[in-house]
């Protein structure tokens, strides 16, 4: 595995972290965990806190000079975080609302950002072992537990016997999204959904298995990240709205912008962002 990982010093290190971190989740999966409720009324279990323990502990050790930012500890100030130049974004546990409902739907998030573009992110699904990892420049792969990794990439164009597939979320949308659906429709035809959560949303393009993911309702940066990089490693881009790439600049807020998630070079990019500019 490390030889297939070897675009990136840090690479192989991050995806054993993640496992680590998902073994640190399982043993509280669909056992009635307790749920706290945090300042922003998101919800938090010990699961979440146990896998952000054992990464925080297991990133320090790859590199102690690579500062961190997890969804468990994101209370550094913006003067602080404004100097940084490289550093980790963290969601130990993407989908807490999937794990609590019992769903296998959550995954664990880490990416490595530098000047505010991710170098690379890692998605791994604790439940069954599956990991996708990839960073623009470098590759994408997807592992599945016990067997080797296998590059993927994104698709052009959905096959012929298949309709064109946008991503949404079970529990996220908004009146703006649900115009964007209805314009792309009538420039591709009829539209297949597929619903699914956490971070995987952005795997399923990774993986060719879908073909474009329009998020016009609310996120925070490390509910991203990590699947960016995949996308980007898989041929695939994230845009804003306004067509600039998709970054983390630091700045006051850690919500995210609107964002655009689509295959590189796809005839339909311009259509889709006029439609996400109402």
């Amino acid at each position: 595995m490390r030889e297939i990982y070897a675009a990136h010093p840090l690479l192989a290190g991050v995806v054993e972290l993640a496992h680590r971190a998902g073994a640190a989740i399982l043993p509280f999966w669909r056992a009635n965990v307790q749920v706290d409720t945090k300042a922003d009324a998101s919800p938090v279990t010990a699961a979440d806190l146990a896998a952000h323990h054992v990464i925080v502990a297991g990133l320090t050790a790859l590199d102690p000079s690579i500062p961190i930012l997890s969804e468990e500890d994101c209370n550094i100030d913006l003067a602080t975080r404004a100097a940084w130049q490289r550093w980790w974004l963290v969601d130990p546990l993407d989908g807490t609302k999937e794990f609590i409902s019992g769903s296998e739907e959550f995954t664990v998030n880490i990416a490595l950002v530098e000047q505010g573009r991710v170098v690379f992110g890692v998605v791994s699904m604790p439940t069954n072992g599956r990991c996708y990892a990839g960073g623009a420049g470098l590759g994408a792969w997807r592992t599945d537990a016990d067997q080797p990794p296998q590059p993927i990439s994104v698709r052009q164009a959905p096959p012929a016997d298949s309709a064109f597939t946008v991503v949404a979320s079970r529990r996220h949308s908004s009146p703006e999204q649900e115009r964007l659906l209805a314009g792309l429709s009538a420039v591709v035809g009829e539209l297949e959904l597929a619903n699914i959560g956490s971070s995987l949303k952005f795997c399923l393009l990774a993986e060719g298995a879908a073909d474009c993911y329009p998020r016009l309702a609310p996120t925070s940066q490390w509910d991203t990240a990590a699947a960016q990089g995949v996308l980007e490693g898989a041929g695939g881009v994230v845009l804003k709205v306004d067509g600039a790439v998709f970054d983390y600049p630091p700045r006051e807020s850690l919500l995210n912008p609107y964002f655009l998630a689509l295959p590189e070079g796809v005839t339909w990019r311009e259509t889709l962002l006029v439609l996400a500019n109402g």
